[in-house]
């Protein structure tokens, strides 16, 4: 009974206006969602491709569990859930960058290529988490190393050697790099936004102050699904086209 009671308070606390725990909310079940499609599929495909959907559903998995931590902490307090979002993003954005390396590997892909983005990645980060918590009087600094990160993995995905080994690899691979590569570009322009929103520095003054965490609970969950909806649709092809030519 007692249970039933707090878990009433817990639904109760979130009125039909509170747009931000409802995207939380909303996250945490889509991202388990995808786990469960993700995993559940694994046999389909051929063993070369098995690893870049299990990485799907880790990292989806992994956002999901957090999510529910998010939620959790929004209801609790109604502030952005910082430290916990970056740490979702420290375990999952590596992983991300890990998908690139294992679609690369049939154009021949080296482990060099994995840990310079998995540098890259954990820079951004760390680095990005300083400027909003520990030295968030120093935020365009920080931020500015953090955004230097982000585009070094921009610049190795569309014209440095991945690109160069998608370009070889030809066919579904450099198409699902390609839209790969987008989403990088576009989807994850989101977060250094939402960073200048959140933090003080020069570009306050054009862009203002606010609250972005509905924009990274929605950006949040179509990179990190779409990525693996993606890699998905690669293995089908792959798998497929490889039984055809059998």
């Amino acid at each position: 009974m007692s249970n039933f009671m707090i878990l009433s308070a817990g639904v109760a606390r979130l009125l039909p206006n509170d747009y931000v725990g409802f995207t939380f909310f909303v996250g945490s079940m889509a991202m388990m969602a995808a786990s469960a499609f993700f995993f559940l599929s694994l046999n389909q495909f051929d063993k070369k491709w098995r690893t870049s959907v299990l990485v799907s559903g880790l990292i989806t998995f992994i956002a999901a569990v957090h999510y529910f931590y998010m939620r959790d902490y929004w209801e609790a307090f109604q502030e952005s859930p910082t430290f916990f979002r970056y740490v979702d993003w420290v375990l999952t954005v590596p992983l991300m960058c890990l998908e690139f390396y294992l679609i690369l590997k049939v154009a021949g892909a080296k482990q060099s290529l994995l840990w310079k983005m998995i540098f890259y990645s954990i820079v951004m980060l760390v680095t990005g988490y300083l400027g909003e918590t520990v030295f968030s009087d120093q935020a365009a600094f920080w931020g500015f190393i953090s955004g230097l990160a982000y585009f070094a993995i921009v610049y190795e995905i569309w014209l440095g050697e991945a690109s160069k080994l998608a370009k070889a690899a030809g066919g579904n691979v450099l198409q699902a790099h390609k839209i790969l590569c987008w989403f990088v570009l576009v989807g994850w322009a989101i977060y250094p936004l939402g960073y200048m929103l959140g933090t003080d520095g020069w570009y306050t003054s054009v862009l203002g102050k606010g609250s972005v965490d509905v924009a990274y609970n929605i950006a949040d969950a179509i990179n990190k699904i779409g990525f693996g909806l993606v890699i998905y649709t690669l293995a089908v092809k792959s798998t497929t086209t490889t039984h055809v030519n059998v």
